[in-house]
Protein backbone atom coordinates (compact mmCIF):
# COMPACT_ATOMS: atom_id res chain seq x y z
CA UNK A 1 0.00 0.00 0.00
CA UNK A 2 2.58 2.58 0.98
CA UNK A 3 4.40 1.93 -2.58
CA UNK A 4 1.02 2.53 -4.49
CA UNK A 5 0.69 5.55 -2.40
CA UNK A 6 4.01 6.73 -3.32
CA UNK A 7 3.27 6.08 -7.25
CA UNK A 8 -0.06 7.64 -7.19
CA UNK A 9 -0.84 9.47 -3.91
CA UNK A 10 -3.89 8.30 -2.55
CA UNK A 11 -5.42 5.02 -2.07
CA UNK A 12 -6.97 2.56 -4.75
CA UNK A 13 -10.68 3.75 -3.55
CA UNK A 14 -9.63 7.19 -5.53
CA UNK A 15 -8.53 5.64 -8.93
CA UNK A 16 -12.10 3.46 -8.73
CA UNK A 17 -14.37 6.26 -8.20
CA UNK A 18 -12.32 8.29 -11.13
CA UNK A 19 -12.76 5.63 -13.13
CA UNK A 20 -16.37 5.19 -12.17
CA UNK A 21 -17.13 9.09 -12.58
CA UNK A 22 -15.32 9.15 -16.24
CA UNK A 23 -17.48 6.01 -17.84
CA UNK A 24 -20.58 7.91 -16.16
CA UNK A 25 -19.59 10.68 -18.42
CA UNK A 26 -18.56 9.01 -20.84
CA UNK A 27 -22.07 7.45 -20.70
CA UNK A 28 -23.58 10.63 -20.34
CA UNK A 29 -22.27 12.23 -23.43
CA UNK A 30 -22.94 9.12 -25.70
CA UNK A 31 -26.69 9.66 -24.20
CA UNK A 32 -26.85 12.59 -25.38
CA UNK A 33 -24.81 13.14 -28.32
CA UNK A 34 -24.87 10.20 -31.11
CA UNK A 35 -22.28 9.39 -34.22
CA UNK A 36 -20.07 11.98 -34.97
CA UNK A 37 -21.39 14.34 -32.17
CA UNK A 38 -19.80 12.24 -29.51
CA UNK A 39 -16.50 12.43 -31.61
CA UNK A 40 -16.60 16.27 -31.50
CA UNK A 41 -17.66 16.79 -27.70
CA UNK A 42 -14.65 14.68 -26.83
CA UNK A 43 -12.39 16.28 -29.14
CA UNK A 44 -13.57 19.74 -27.41
CA UNK A 45 -13.16 18.27 -24.15
CA UNK A 46 -9.89 16.96 -24.94
CA UNK A 47 -9.18 20.57 -26.39
CA UNK A 48 -10.49 21.78 -23.35
CA UNK A 49 -7.94 20.50 -20.99
CA UNK A 50 -5.38 21.46 -23.12
CA UNK A 51 -6.23 25.10 -23.57
CA UNK A 52 -6.22 24.73 -19.37
CA UNK A 53 -3.16 22.90 -18.81
CA UNK A 54 -0.91 24.22 -21.31
CA UNK A 55 -2.17 27.88 -21.95
CA UNK A 56 -4.75 28.98 -19.07
CA UNK A 57 -2.36 27.50 -16.37
CA UNK A 58 0.29 29.35 -16.22
CA UNK A 59 -0.93 31.98 -17.14
CA UNK A 60 -3.00 32.66 -14.29
CA UNK A 61 -0.39 30.84 -11.94
CA UNK A 62 2.16 33.74 -13.17
CA UNK A 63 -1.00 36.16 -12.35
CA UNK A 64 -1.41 35.21 -8.88
CA UNK A 65 2.52 34.61 -8.37
CA UNK A 66 2.58 38.83 -9.56
CA UNK A 67 0.04 39.20 -7.30
CA UNK A 68 1.70 37.63 -4.25
CA UNK A 69 5.24 39.30 -4.82
CA UNK A 70 3.34 42.76 -4.57
CA UNK A 71 0.55 42.37 -2.36
CA UNK A 72 2.02 40.40 1.14
CA UNK A 73 0.23 38.08 3.98
CA UNK A 74 -3.23 36.89 3.59
CA UNK A 75 -4.24 40.23 1.66
CA UNK A 76 -4.12 37.86 -1.91
CA UNK A 77 -7.24 36.71 -1.30
CA UNK A 78 -8.92 39.87 -1.43
CA UNK A 79 -7.53 39.96 -4.94
CA UNK A 80 -7.75 36.35 -5.89
CA UNK A 81 -11.51 35.69 -5.02
CA UNK A 82 -13.14 38.96 -7.18
CA UNK A 83 -10.70 37.99 -10.29
CA UNK A 84 -11.97 34.05 -9.68
CA UNK A 85 -15.41 35.23 -10.28
CA UNK A 86 -14.42 38.31 -12.79
CA UNK A 87 -13.00 35.48 -15.22
CA UNK A 88 -15.70 32.99 -14.66
CA UNK A 89 -18.20 35.05 -15.49
CA UNK A 90 -16.12 36.42 -18.50
CA UNK A 91 -15.57 32.43 -19.63
CA UNK A 92 -19.61 31.29 -18.88
CA UNK A 93 -20.58 34.69 -21.14
CA UNK A 94 -18.05 35.18 -23.18
CA UNK A 95 -20.13 34.79 -26.39
CA UNK A 96 -23.05 38.20 -25.14
CA UNK A 97 -20.21 39.67 -23.75
CA UNK A 98 -18.03 39.68 -26.82
CA UNK A 99 -21.08 39.55 -29.45
CA UNK A 100 -20.03 36.68 -30.62
CA UNK A 101 -23.62 34.93 -30.75
CA UNK A 102 -25.47 37.65 -32.24
CA UNK A 103 -27.87 35.56 -34.39
CA UNK A 104 -28.77 32.96 -31.98
CA UNK A 105 -29.46 34.96 -28.77
CA UNK A 106 -30.88 37.59 -31.18
CA UNK A 107 -33.04 35.13 -32.84
CA UNK A 108 -33.72 33.53 -28.90
CA UNK A 109 -34.29 35.90 -26.91
CA UNK A 110 -35.44 39.03 -29.25
CA UNK A 111 -32.93 41.10 -27.36
CA UNK A 112 -29.70 43.12 -28.32
CA UNK A 113 -26.64 41.90 -26.74
CA UNK A 114 -24.95 45.47 -26.60
CA UNK A 115 -25.36 46.03 -22.91
CA UNK A 116 -23.26 42.81 -21.64
CA UNK A 117 -20.00 44.64 -21.86
CA UNK A 118 -20.95 47.32 -19.69
CA UNK A 119 -22.49 45.04 -17.35
CA UNK A 120 -20.13 42.87 -17.08
CA UNK A 121 -17.64 45.65 -16.53
CA UNK A 122 -20.12 46.98 -13.80
CA UNK A 123 -20.24 43.67 -11.89
CA UNK A 124 -16.38 43.34 -12.21
CA UNK A 125 -15.64 46.66 -10.46
CA UNK A 126 -18.74 46.29 -8.18
CA UNK A 127 -16.57 42.74 -7.64
CA UNK A 128 -13.53 44.64 -6.54
CA UNK A 129 -14.99 47.92 -4.79
CA UNK A 130 -16.58 44.94 -2.33
CA UNK A 131 -13.55 43.28 -1.87
CA UNK A 132 -11.49 46.40 -0.85
CA UNK A 133 -14.28 47.64 1.13
CA UNK A 134 -14.21 44.44 3.02
CA UNK A 135 -10.43 44.18 3.04
CA UNK A 136 -10.57 47.78 4.47
CA UNK A 137 -12.94 46.89 7.26
CA UNK A 138 -10.98 43.63 8.16
CA UNK A 139 -7.78 45.40 8.45
CA UNK A 140 -9.58 48.50 10.70
CA UNK A 141 -10.98 45.86 12.69
CA UNK A 142 -7.40 44.57 13.43
CA UNK A 143 -5.64 47.50 14.37
CA UNK A 144 -8.51 48.51 16.90
CA UNK A 145 -8.18 46.84 20.37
Amino acid sequence: MRAWRAFYGSSPLHVLAVLFCLAVSGYAVLQVAHGSQALKIGLWFLGAVVAHDFLLYPLYTAADRAVGGVLHGGSVNWVRVPALLSGLLLLVFWPVITRHSKGSYGFASGLDQSVFLGRYLAVVAVLFATSALLFAVSRLRSRTP
